[in-house]
């Protein structure tokens, strides 16, 4: 589950991460009064579920080839510019390298008090699932697309693994401290921040808590001048309290819609629908699907306890993507048998009125029922006998 900036910095400022004064605002009158109380230079950040949010692009929502606003995040001097950036932000679509070209409607802006910065770092807590443990990244090339510094400079980002048996040690604070250049002084205020940073992860079951730029002040300060925090979902039932942080608008429709009915659903940019259960199963499903030259519209595993009601509503989930040309349903029957998945999908092509090419492909305990379930169902369905087989009928539909 992920969260916007401003959100991420509360929690930072409940376990003791420094972070800049700032107010959240919901319109350009907001903003104004916001620029006013916090004086002086003060910085106007679109809020959205992505990053690279500054050098991203503002389009008008309704006509998306109207450049509004050159950057999601402004420095701004007088409230009155603040207000002006606010009213081309609201309302309209941030596109960012994150996004897609669709971009994202911006409903909050954060005001924050500009600061002095001396240098720029990159800190970063992400789960290590080779080490099965939380590892710090830090390095000094803050402000910068983390994955090009790995790919163009990776000597440049320091890692350490923290053992959860003991937790973060002070020691490992200052090993990355003074690999980043920072003196004395410093160093201490990084392990203090370190530490609190490892608390907040730990404690709130977070996947990734990354910094983006932490800034080095003139006064000799840090300050998270970014926050973006992701929570493991798997743990979300022991903390209520942050799943009313989530915000659905920022959420793939489709993809909400799926979890109601505990499907793992993931929207692509194909237009081959698949319904498979298993992740595994799903993955090899794709990648078979590209390897015979189509691409894949979603990713949807339907789990091993699917019932005909999980399956039909799997259906209407494909089918709500208009790019969506033809649909491949690959299941290996294990504790899903194959005759029950047989009556959804024949329930569902009947339900829905199915018009475009449907390939199925079942294996596994009760397959020979599934199969003669399908032949008798009336309906134009395309048998496979193997992944291979069921990938090239498929890619084979919608060219």
């Amino acid at each position: 589950m992920k969260i916007h900036e401003f959100q991420g910095k509360e929690i930072f400022k409940k376990f003791g991460v420094p972070v800049p004064e700032g107010i959240v605002c919901k319109t350009a009158d907001e903003v104004y009064r916001a620029a006013q109380k916090l004086t002086g230079v003060v910085v106007v950040k679109s809020q959205i579920h992505a990053g690279g949010r500054g050098k991203g692009k503002v389009f008008n929502r309704t006509d998306r080839n109207k450049l509004v606003l050159d950057g999601g995040v402004k420095v701004v001097k007088t409230p009155e510019e603040a207000k002006s950036v606010a009213e081309k932000i609201f309302g309209n679509c941030l596109v960012t390298h994150q996004t897609g070209k669709e971009g994202k409607e911006v409903s909050y802006i954060l005001v924050e008090r500009g600061c002095k910065i001396k240098k720029e770092y990159y800190l970063g807590m992400v789960l290590d699932r080779a080490k099965s443990r939380m590892t710090f990244m830090a390095s000094t090339e803050g402000g910068m697309n983390i994955e090009e510094v790995a790919a163009n400079t990776p000597e440049k980002i320091l890692k350490m693994a923290i053992d959860p048996a003991v937790g973060f040690q002070s020691y490992q604070g200052r090993e990355l401290g003074f690999g980043l250049g920072f003196d004395k002084v410093v160093v201490n205020k990084f392990t203090k921040f370190c530490s609190a940073l490892y608390t907040v992860a730990t404690l709130t079951d977070a996947s990734l808590v990354e910094i983006n730029p932490l800034v080095l002040t003139e006064d000799g300060d840090l300050l998270a001048i970014d926050a973006k925090v992701n929570f493991d979902d798997n743990a979300m039932f022991r903390h209520k309290e942050l799943l009313e942080l989530r915000d659905l608008s920022e959420e793939d429709p489709q993809e909400i819609e799926a979890s109601k009915y505990e499907l793992s659903y993931v929207a692509l940019d194909g237009n081959i629908g698949c319904m498979v259960n298993g992740a595994g199963l799903a993955m090899s499903t794709m990648d078979i699907i590209k390897l015979h030259g189509g691409e894949p519209a979603n990713f949807l595993d339907v789990g091993g306890g699917a019932t005909k009601e999980n399956v039909t509503a799997a259906f209407k989930i494909i089918l709500k993507d208009p790019k969506v040309k033809a649909i491949l349903v690959n299941i290996f029957g294990g504790i899903m048998k194959c005759d029950v998945i047989a009556e959804g999908v024949i329930a569902a092509a009947k339900e829905l009125g199915l018009t475009i090419p449907l390939v199925v492909r079942l294996h596994g305990t009760n397959v020979d029922k599934g199969r003669e379930l399908l032949n008798k169902s009336g309906l134009a369905i395309i048998a496979a006998d193997t992944m291979s087989d069921a990938a090239e009928k498929v890619v084979k539909a919608v060219a």
